[in-house]
């Protein structure tokens, strides 16, 4: 490939990296800890050769020579912010000045430093992009004001993110060089030389700490699938594309950002479905599209061409339980029945003012990459629910109202995402509906375990997905009638509707925040949805979830069958065999309470919507009803080393003796 002037900057830079530049402002990044696994991961010491270099140097990360040197330039050009004003301030001036009437930076001073409590720097980072935003559409000086205020706090921070949890290299640092590279670009030829010098020096110095942290060395892998893996490096991508050309290391970070996003973009998901829970989908995925809009309008490099990005919006759509004001919780997502009862920390922070926090709006930008209605139509019924968007702002510029929108009532009532195996059902679109949902693949996807072998320099990290093989969610009446409990620093099988072995769970559970930690990803790869079938008002499933569980355990068989035979009844059927006689345990939880209704018969009640339970097999069973006490999340870093919070109640079945086979028998009606 031949050295042109726009890419021998970068060139220059990845020798000098293997000369040790990644080891430049020694104590200024804190050392990862051993087990730490959510970005690079230092494995062994290692002379093979480093495939990130390699792709740093082939893959296209220059700024176009159209856009060297002149600002505004990372997602649009002066010519581009004159078409969306004269959007603004015609068809969409309703809309518009909705927007400006919650502008972040002007409902208060930024948060003093060193501000480290909870997402305290994310929101500043979002202020700072809102308000350059507003001014260059408006022109209004308040605006202006305003983002260089918010500026001016960011470069008083000494720490970027937390000081006892990897400052300076972690989702805040991100988040902070996105709202900083945005502001710095869309302002540049308002702010005085003065102070462009001091934002370029700050986000020169934050971005040369996040580059170092995540830069290829010898024995190195990155969780390429992870959200602290592509977070900051998004971050780290516009903060490139805004200083490209006037900081000799910016090429530098933008070959570094695109050669990890390409493992980024091959490890996120097959299918559509996102592994890490909705409340992930809607922090992560944004931070894709950022990187993936920006790298596209700095470099003219479309990389969106993705299944994943194609899929999304039905994961989304499916994800939502009816009326869609909350969502089926597989995973890392929120308090679980504290959240669905509207209260609690999550509750406020998911649906400020009452309103879901969705994000929705990334759908628009996806519809019209790919020129989908279908993708429009989820995008817009999200909306027509009152769904909103952290940076409700990028409406303006992602939506294409000369795209048509399918209605939401012409798509499908069921998916099966097949390579994560999990299953959504509802019998229409309507805020009554009956919903449901069933889990029964691998945490990443089945394709994972082809690309391991493929990307040698890849580790995985599991955490936010737990171990809830076999599972499922049942919603009716508007009611979260049975399911999963929500996000915990150390999730268990006990807290979803699963199979115990003598009491053990699912993967290598109990250790920490990743249930699935060095468990073997091949033996996971077995675990798999056998047979799904929809009519418009039954489904009949079926799932294999043996290989989910240890060896150890000795499960030879954990064949789940759930069937919908009519309108408010469910059968499960359930064959378990083991190596040697076991004690076998299934449960069921309640948001609220469970009550003992006869032999064997049990009723939850949520909020006057009743589901009645009978377990017909095996007879006679020793029967538990008990708290569903789960360790919540920590503080950033220690997210294992949260407390005991109390989310409904469970009711626990066991076999009253080891055995060798069983059949679980439930019957469900509602």
């Amino acid at each position: 490939m031949p050295m042109t002037p726009a890419s021998m900057p970068a060139k220059r830079s990845i020798l000098l990296l293997l000369g040790g530049l990644a080891m430049i402002l020694p104590g200024m990044v804190h050392a990862q800890d051993q087990n730490e696994s959510l970005g690079p991961k230092d494995n062994v010491r290692s002379n093979a050769p480093i495939p990130l270099v390699a792709e740093m140097k082939a893959l296209h990360s220059a700024v176009r020579p159209e856009l060297a040197g002149i600002h505004p330039r990372v997602y649009f050009t002066s010519t581009e912010l004159d078409h969306l004003r004269t959007e603004a301030h015609g068809p969409q001036r309703v809309w518009w000045q909705q927007q400006l009437s919650h502008v972040r930076a002007l409902q208060g001073p930024p948060p003093p430093p060193p501000a480290e409590t909870r997402r305290a720097q994310n929101d500043v980072a979002f202020a700072i992009a809102e308000a350059a935003f507003a001014y260059k559409i408006e022109g209004d000086a308040k605006y202006l004001t305003a983002a260089k205020a918010y500026m001016d706090a960011a470069v008083s921070y000494e720490v970027w993110g937390y000081s006892f949890s990897k400052p300076n290299v972690d989702l805040a640092a991100g988040h902070l060089l996105y709202g900083m590279g945005v502001g710095y670009d869309l302002l540049y030829n308002d702010l005085t030389p003065t102070e462009r010098a001091r934002y370029r020096t700050k986000i020169t110095r934050q971005a040369k700490l996040l580059h170092a942290f995540f830069a290829p060395r010898p024995g190195r892998s990155w969780a390429y699938s992870q959200n602290h893996t592509f977070i900051p490096m998004a971050g780290l991508g516009v903060a490139a594309y805004a200083l490209y050309g006037e900081v000799p290391e910016a090429a530098q970070w933008a070959a570094l950002t695109r050669a990890i996003y390409q493992k980024v973009l091959a490890t996120y998901s097959a299918d559509g479905y996102y592994y890490e829970g909705f409340e992930y989908w809607i922090f992560s995925t944004p931070w894709i599209i950022h990187y993936l809009d920006a790298h596209k309008h700095a470099t003219g490099e479309d990389l969106f061409d993705q299944p994943g990005l194609r899929l999304t919006h039905l994961y989304a759509a499916h994800s939502l339980t009816p009326g869609g004001q909350t969502m089926f919780d597989f995973g890392d997502v929120f308090e679980g029945p504290q959240t669905r009862a509207r209260m609690g920390d999550d509750y406020a922070r998911s649906h400020p003012k009452g309103h879901f926090e969705s994000n929705y709006n990334i759908l628009y930008d996806l519809a019209a990459r790919f020129k989908d209605p279908e993708i429009q139509g989820v995008a817009d019924w999200m909306r027509s629910m009152g769904h909103t968007g952290q940076e409700e702002w990028w409406t303006l510029a992602w939506r294409n109202p000369a795209l048509t929108s399918k209605p939401i009532a012409q798509l499908a009532t069921s998916h099966h995402f097949k390579d994560h195996d999990v299953i959504f059902w509802r019998n229409s679109w309507d805020a009554n509906a009956t919903a449901f949902a069933f889990k029964c693949g691998p945490p990443g996807g089945h394709h994972t375990a082809d690309l391991m072998a493929k990307i040698p320099d890849w580790h995985t990290e599991q955490g936010h997905a737990h171990p809830d093989v076999n599972s499922f969610i049942l919603w009716a009446h508007g009611q979260y009638l049975t399911g999963d409990s929500g996000y915990a620093g150390v999730p268990k099988t006990i807290e979803h509707n699963t199979l115990l072995v003598d009491g053990k769970g699912q993967g290598h559970e109990g250790k920490g925040h990743d249930a699935w930690a060095d468990f073997p990803y091949e033996r996971l790869n077995q675990v798999h949805i056998t047979k799904a079938l929809f009519t418009a008002k039954t489904f009949e499933v079926e799932g294999e979830g043996a290989f989910a569980y240890d060896v150890s355990l000795g499960l030879k068989r954990y064949r789940r069958h759930i069937q919908l035979d009519q309108a408010s009844h469910i059968a499960i059927d359930d064959l378990v065999e083991t190596d040697a006689p076991r004690t076998l345990s299934e449960v069921l939880h309640s948001d609220t309470t469970v009550q003992a209704a006869g032999d064997q018969a049990f009723r939850f009640n949520m909020n006057g919507a009743v589901l009645d339970v009978a377990l017909q097999s095996p007879k006679p069973a020793s029967t538990l009803i008990e708290p569903n006490i789960v360790m919540g999340p920590g503080r950033p870093g220690s997210v294992d080393k949260g407390s005991l919070e109390p989310r409904g109640e469970r009711v626990v079945v066991t076999t009253p003796t080891p055995v060798k086979s069983a059949e679980f028998r439930w019957d469900l009606r509602f």
